[in-house]
């Protein structure tokens, strides 16, 4: 395609033939070789050593939903990077969280970011929160023979349903597989511990600053057993990665008043290392 548009100076015919509103669709007839998993990969002995991408927690609260995310990347038993960023915007409501390996999954979430738009610009409105969940289930899917391969992808989607007015998530497995999770959920190697802290701690009536103090007690319990989840690093000012979503959209917390709660959450370790504890009624 780019062959033709270079010798015409014009758009090749498929740009400009009516079609699916799925970009995935246009993309699997005309460019098959540019979906991440019909790239073969090289032959190689062993497994694949690349940095992988780990612990994601969301939970909903009264307004919308909360994602974040540690920022450590592991490669083996090697730190391969201590700042990645895991959680992107999906579109103005929705946001996806990255577990696995991290360069496919980046490039999954371009992907998913670019089956939004077109189907926003095909159809002249916005998928619903299910029909987006749907749509990435699908792509995950497609990265089935990678993910056999030890190249897998596990995300997680939250994001706000305007429809049903509240926040809402959910979880995949390798194959595509979807759940909604109820209040709250986690994915990655860290995932096991942070779940049994969302577990001690969630209320469905929390504020928003409520759930990410939440999020960030969760990650630091992760953090606490999981070689491969970095906690806040304090020295580096590296914090965890925390997007609200609700009605007015997509925001991540700014450094300032991420800080100001990682801060509280550090200070109040100092006094009970293993975390607050669930109330008694």
């Amino acid at each position: 395609m780019e062959a033709e548009t270079r010798s015409t100076g014009r758009l090749p015919a498929a740009f400009l033939t009516p079609g699916s509103s799925s970009f995935m669709d246009f993309l699997s007839t005309h460019a098959p070789e540019q979906l991440p998993g019909s790239r073969p990969l090289p032959p190689v002995e062993g497994p694949v050593q690349a940095p992988h991408g780990t612990t994601i927690v969301a939970v909903t609260f009264a307004g919308g939903v909360v994602i974040a995310g540690d920022r450590r990347a592991t490669m083996g038993n090697v730190i391969a990077q201590r700042d990645l960023e895991k959680v992107f915007p999906a579109d103005e409501h929705s946001a996806v969280g990255i577990a696995g390996t991290a360069g496919i999954a980046v490039e999954m979430v371009k992907l998913f970011q670019l089956e939004l738009e077109h189907f926003e610009k095909v159809e002249g409105s916005t998928l619903s929160l299910e029909g987006k969940a749907n749509r990435l289930s699908t792509m995950i899917r497609g990265n089935l023979g990678m993910a056999m391969q030890g190249l897998a992808v596990v995300p997680l989607f939250a994001g706000y349903d305007l429809d049903r007015r509240k926040g809402r998530v959910f979880s995949y497995d390798v194959t595509g597989g979807r759940s909604e999770e109820q209040g709250f959920a986690g994915v990655g190697s860290g995932s096991v511990f942070a779940r049994g802290s969302l577990k001690k701690l969630y209320r469905d009536d929390m504020t928003e600053e409520q759930a990410a103090t939440v999020v960030l007690q969760a990650l630091y319990d992760a953090a606490d057993d999981d070689s491969a989840t970095g906690g806040p690093d304090m020295v580096r000012r590296i914090y965890p990665m925390v997007v609200a979503i609700t009605e007015d959209g997509y925001r991540r917390l700014a450094e300032e008043e991420l800080s100001g709660l990682v801060q509280r959450v550090h200070e109040g370790r100092l006094q009970l290392p293993n975390g607050p504890q669930a109330p008694v009624s």
